[in-house]
């Protein structure tokens, strides 16, 4: 697993790079755990764009990723490292004795053949790709794919890379750091898996060209300065003119950059003991 640079070919191509793959063990996916996956173009079903940004794309199938791991007790042998173009963790597709396939969020170190389980006997190994409830897991242990919920299945920390850390536990709640550096209770009888996510890599990736970032689905974002009033509250003015507001805004006249916009009194505020950096 790492990153593989080009040739500079083209000036895109001088500081493009990109994952070498080195760690994906199958090219084709599991055809019992796609689907299609229907574009919307950011519109609603009136046809008006509701998010922007959204369009266009390579065509993709959605893998079905168990999130709940909730065959419980049973040991699953890892068969094969995927990639997925639906998310920047890599997928493992693993099989139970009674020959089921299902995909899970691939940790750092996981390696066909390994065993894994998902359990909530005290007893249970703390291994990578294992799956414990919280008050099974010791303290300092790096966790992943967390439930919020209990049986909803893991809902946080499932982007390449990433991982939690159980700093503490007080009954009826554990407490976790998350990678933004929030310290959030979740309560211990809510499932998580140890390890930390693959494809550390990623942020290191270099898109290199616009139409990378095309190919992915996303279309350019134009600046408010460059429109005209009608579009937008800094839109124009004569010449190479500023935004000319104090106050940066977005194009429904919110203020931005940096402006919170959290709700107060939100039902989640008592779950947070530390806020995000």
């Amino acid at each position: 697993m790492g990153l593989r640079k080009f040739k500079p070919t083209t000036h895109s191509r001088r500081f493009m790079s990109g994952s070498d793959f080195s760690e994906i063990t199958k090219d084709k996916p599991e055809k019992s755990l796609i689907v299609p996956l229907k574009k919307s173009g950011g519109r609603n079903f009136y046809g008006r764009i509701t998010t922007r940004h959204i369009g266009g794309g390579h065509k993709r199938m959605l893998r079905i990723i168990d999130f709940k791991r909730d065959l419980l007790e049973v040991p699953a042998k890892v068969i094969a490292i995927e990639y997925d173009p639906n998310r920047t963790a890599r997928i493992a597709l693993v099989e139970y004795p009674n020959r089921e396939k299902r995909y899970i969020l691939s940790p750092q170190g996981l390696k066909v053949g390994d065993e894994i389980i998902a359990s909530d006997q005290k007893n249970a190994d703390i291994k990578i790709g294992n799956c414990l409830s919280l008050k099974h897991i010791p303290s300092g242990t790096m966790i992943h794919n967390i439930e919020l919920v209990k049986g909803k299945g893991g809902q946080i920390v499932r982007g390449a890379g990433t991982s939690a850390q159980v700093m503490a536990k007080e009954e009826p709640f554990a407490h976790v750091r998350l990678p933004s550096g929030e310290v959030r209770i979740i309560r211990l009888d809510c499932h998580a898996t140890i390890g930390q996510l693959s494809n550390i890599e990623h942020e290191a990736i270099s898109i290199g060209k616009a139409g990378r970032v095309r190919w992915m689905g996303i279309k350019p974002t134009v600046r408010g300065s460059a429109m005209n009033p009608v579009d937008h509250p800094h839109g124009g003015g004569e010449g190479k003119a500023g935004q000319g507001n104090p106050h940066p805004v977005t194009p429904w006249g919110k203020p931005t950059k940096g402006y919170r916009t959290r709700k107060k009194g939100k039902y989640s505020d008592k779950f947070i003991i530390k806020r995000r950096r």
